[in-house]
């Protein structure tokens, strides 16, 4: 499973560079795969990324969503994660990934310092530390590797005196020449200070911040982003009134195709490294 990865890793290694500080992955092996999995969790995110046969789970919807998600990954023969990305420390994020580090082995969890005093949140903590494992926060600008895609964390540049919505990791996921990148809920806050860092946002798919909420996925951030796809992950008639109409207003008039859990369910898109196809399960 690890034989493309560590192939790269020997030749980033014979060249002196540190893994976190090493060029992306352009070139795609023959017979390699990508998919990305958003899974319909009703008004929360999460979702399942796989390449190549290795698979990173970034979030794990409410604690009601444990069942779902789980049986996602067993329908799907995967028990082992290279990755557990908690995007930050809200229920509907953090909520179900005790599920998954229940039924799936993990190499290494990733959350922001931020943490929340509440069930959900202690309880994949606990999880995580029956399973030995650390939970690190990213660095801005650290890269890690999921098959022939590398990951690169974009935010949060600095969590000091944010809410915990302005903590959310902020990742890009890059496969040839598609890209995707996973907001949390940042909000314009934390969008422009990822703005002012001069990370670089262009992406073919953009979860949309916040489940399109009206804080979020701000014009000068949009501008940066101009995704050909916007996946939004809410709930059908949700309390929230997610997602906003403005928020809807932004993406059509960037010319970018929204496709929702809450009317299409379970959104898999599939890379090739130059097109993307899109399925949906209801």
């Amino acid at each position: 499973m690890k034989s493309i990865i560590s192939f790269i890793t020997i030749v980033i290694m014979s060249l002196g560079i540190g893994a976190d500080n090493a060029p992306q992955i352009t070139e795609i092996p023959e017979n390699s795969q990508f998919e990305v999995n958003f899974i319909d969790v009703g008004q929360a995110d999460s979702a399942l990324v796989i390449c190549d046969g290795e698979a990173m789970m970034i979030d794990g919807g409410n604690v009601a969503d444990s069942q779902l998600v789980a049986s996602y990954l067993k329908e799907r023969n995967i028990d082992a994660l290279e990755y557990v990305v908690c995007t930050h420390a809200h229920e509907d994020h953090a909520g179900g990934l005790s599920a998954v580090l229940s039924v799936a082995d993990a190499e290494r969890i990733y959350a922001p310092e931020k943490k929340a005093d509440t069930k959900a949140y202690k309880n994949f903590v606990k999880k995580a530390n029956e399973r030995n494992l650390e939970i690190e926060n990213p660095a801005a600008g650290e890269n890690i590797y999921l098959g022939s895609s590398t990951v690169e964390f974009l935010g949060p540049i600095n969590e000091k005196d944010k809410d915990t919505n302005n903590t959310s990791i902020v990742l890009k996921i890059t496969y040839g020449d598609t890209s995707f990148l996973f907001t949390g809920d940042a909000e314009r806050e934390e969008e422009e200070e990822i703005l002012e860092s001069g990370m670089n946002l262009k992406s073919t798919v953009l979860k949309v911040g916040h489940h399109g909420s009206e804080t979020s996925t701000s014009y000068p951030f949009l501008r940066e982003i101009m995704p050909e796809y916007a996946v939004i992950s809410c709930g059908k008639d949700n309390s929230y009134g997610h997602p906003h109409e403005e928020t809807l207003s932004k993406l059509i008039d960037a010319g970018t195709e929204i496709l929702r859990t809450d009317k299409s369910g379970h959104i898999v898109m599939k890379s090739d490294g130059k097109t993307i196809t899109v399925s949906t399960e209801k």
